[in-house]
């Protein structure tokens, strides 16, 4: 007799005592009370090591999928580039070999672009001062860093706070400069929004866009004069 199996995600839904901000505890939720007492169940950690994520890191509905889907601990992407940076076999790529070999001869920038935060989901900031300094080490000339405020992972206005952790290290390492600055709503837009693309692409390949004199201006300015698409107040994202 064949019976059928349904797999229900509910992203958000989490298991704390603490009332405070909880909307899941504070709730009426009959139906999950009544599904608790009648059946077996089980609670899965959603974070950290459990889910292939380094210790203390939060998860995300990607990391939470692919787990379950996988239905093994399945090492994330943050957790690879830690243990490839760590033992040199990012740096061995032939890929990024080449690109690396290509600069001095040529004199050419090497460009570096993608988010810059310390949550860990899509990327790291260490990852970015660790290939920062293995270009110094390599007398890479020419270093163009291409800022992605975050936002969304991060507080909603966090970002002078990394470009000052940014600047530090470009300061330690003697190398490299800030070239664009642009939020993740342009930079990494997964919705076939064309037109935000179209204006990342031509900020980071013809650069167009406004020009300022430093990237904390930039910040700065938006903060204080422009608004979200939707008339919001002015966030990293």
């Amino acid at each position: 007799m064949k019976k059928n199996v349904v797999l229900i995600i509910r992203d958000g839904w989490g298991i704390n005592a603490n009332r405070e901000y909880n909307a899941v505890i504070n709730a009426n939720t009959s139906n999950m009370d009544s599904f608790f007492k009648k059946y077996p169940h089980t609670i899965l950690e959603a974070a950290g090591l459990s889910v292939g994520l380094p210790p203390g890191y939060q998860g995300s509905s990607e990391v939470g999928h692919l787990n379950i889907g996988a239905g093994r601990i399945v090492q994330q992407e943050i957790t690879r580039m830690n243990e490839a940076l760590k033992d040199g076999s990012f740096f061995a790529n032939p890929h990024f070999q080449r690109v690396i070999n290509n600069c001095k001869p040529n004199n050419a920038a090497l460009h570096l672009m993608g988010l810059v935060q310390d949550a860990g989901v899509h990327a790291h900031q260490d990852h970015l001062f660790a290939i920062m300094k293995y270009a110094k080490e390599k007398n890479v000339k020419k270093l163009c860093i291409h800022f992605f405020s975050d936002g969304r992972d991060t507080a909603p206005r966090s970002a002078l706070e990394f470009l000052r952790v940014l600047n530090e290290k470009l300061e330690e390492y003697k190398i490299g400069e800030i070239a664009t600055l642009m939020g993740r709503y342009y930079a990494m837009d997964r919705g076939k929004n064309w037109h935000l693309t179209t204006k990342a692409y031509n900020a980071l390949t013809k650069a167009e866009g406004i020009k300022v004199s430093s990237a904390e201006e930039a910040v700065k300015r938006a903060y204080l004069e422009d608004k979200t698409p939707d008339g919001g107040q002015m966030t990293d994202e």
